[in-house]
């Protein structure tokens, strides 16, 4: 990635554009403000404020980074659960193959910072996105592959990237669908391979795997989203029989989201012997900050314990703004400012006076746009004034409502600043 793109962000001059930052740090750099190291609770921030925890951040880095060395996989996590690209450096610098994206101006803000190998989890069908792509594509370095679902998609794709005189083929693995009923991706191994055939006479486009995702299979359990695995996996050697993949240097068979790649590192380790060497491409996102949540309850890492655990990196701190009664409380932050298109944000500490202690007894019942609803039981301690910590489910819709991102170490002081682009 581009050290000189990266560092550029920390000469962006701190103001009202950044929600929960201290008034007093208004004219600063980014990167002033982070070398004062100011403590997220006594140094002026206001609330509501998002923070990620940088000790739980570097080691679900870590983590992750040694759970697919073991397995055999490469790794393209997905960067639109962040669109951080200081996340995406530091997850490069783990070990990962490149970013997967899902959209083209996604994929533009990554090879702004320098990324230099994207999966793209969608068809892109796009007449402008493909010309700014052939261009892209006179970068040697650059290695760039998408998913093709349909015949007239590639077709569209093939016109587009002819009139844009692209330099070289782009790569493209046809997407198997998770099932009937499912989101993308062709229905049948047939029309699988009809696709092919129709990649095989586009003279821009070139067949390298096969992919898809598990995550959408379903009424998912273990049992259905292994039969699919195994589907994916015998048409990439179907494929391979039958000459489609001849000339690769490597072939690629991607899935995997957040809840199975477990699931996926099981079914990829039975991928035989092909004509070229396997990419097994990994492309799960959320584990980056986990959450308290969705994740939290459908992480593999539940399931295959002895591996490691993820930690929830996200805390969200709202200030208790009114006690109206001894059953109810409502802190300053609501729906623009914490994700609940899952579950709604969870109680977990209270801190006064510099203690924090565990929120026992507070529930957050609802969101308004800028009030979070509690009940609160005789056991709640809760004050007008007190700051509660707030844990977060499905970190996707967390990073996009937040710009500029504190990163705090256990004790509260502030080491950097994400900033994410959506």
């Amino acid at each position: 990635m581009s050290s000189e793109a990266l560092a550029r962000l920390t000469e962006e001059v701190v103001d009202h554009r950044f929600r929960g930052l201290p008034p007093d740090a208004d004219g600063l750099t980014v990167g002033e403000l982070a070398a004062q190291r100011r403590n997220l609770f006594t140094g002026g921030f206001t609330t509501p404020v998002l923070a990620l925890s940088a000790e739980h951040l570097e080691h679900n880095l870590r983590l992750m980074a040694e759970y697919t060395e073991r397995h055999g996989l490469a790794f393209a996590p997905h960067g639109k659960t962040s669109m951080a690209p200081q996340l995406f450096a530091r997850q490069i610098e783990h070990g990962a193959w490149g970013i997967t994206l899902a959209v083209p101006h996604q994929v533009r803000v990554a090879r702004a910072f320098g990324v230099e190998r994207v999966f793209l989890a969608n068809e892109l069908v796009d007449a402008a996105a493909l010309r700014w792509l052939a261009a892209e594509l006179a970068d040697p370095a650059f290695r760039f592959v998408c998913y093709v679902d349909s015949v007239r998609g590639v077709e569209l794709m093939d016109a587009a990237l002819t009139d844009a005189g692209t330099p070289r083929p782009v790569d493209v693995v046809v997407e198997l669908a998770a099932g009937e009923g499912a989101r993308t991706g062709v229905r049948t191994e047939a029309e699988c391979a009809r696709v092919a055939d129709a990649v095989a006479a586009a003279r821009t486009l070139r067949l390298a795997g096969v992919a898809g995702y598990e995550g959408e299979v379903p009424r998912a359990t273990p049992e259905r989203v292994r039969a699919w695995l195994d589907r994916l996996v015998a048409l990439a050697v179907e494929f391979d029989k039958a000459g489609r993949f001849a000339g690769l240097d490597e072939i690629v068979v991607s899935a995997g989201g957040s809840a199975w790649f477990d699931a996926v590192a099981d079914a990829f380790a039975a991928i035989p012997e092909l004509s070229a060497p396997v990419l097994k491409l990994l492309r799960s996102g959320a584990y980056v900050s986990h959450d308290d949540g969705h994740y939290r309850r459908l992480t593999p890492f539940a399931r295959v314990p002895e591996e490691g655990a993820l930690e929830p990196a996200f805390r969200l701190w709202a200030q208790v703004v009114s006690r109206p009664t001894a059953e109810q409380a409502f802190v300053n932050a609501g729906k623009r400012d914490a994700a609940h298109d899952l579950d709604l944000p969870v109680a977990r500490v209270v801190r006064r006076g510099g203690t924090e202690r565990p929120a026992a007894g507070i529930e957050v019942t609802g969101l308004s746009d800028q009030h979070a609803w509690l009940r609160t039981s005789p056991e709640a301690d809760l004050e007008v004034g007190d700051w509660l910590g707030l844990g977060l489910s499905h970190p996707c819709t967390s990073f996009d409502k937040w710009q500029l991102i504190p990163v705090a170490e256990a004790d509260g002081t502030v080491v950097d600043y994400v900033r994410t682009f959506f």
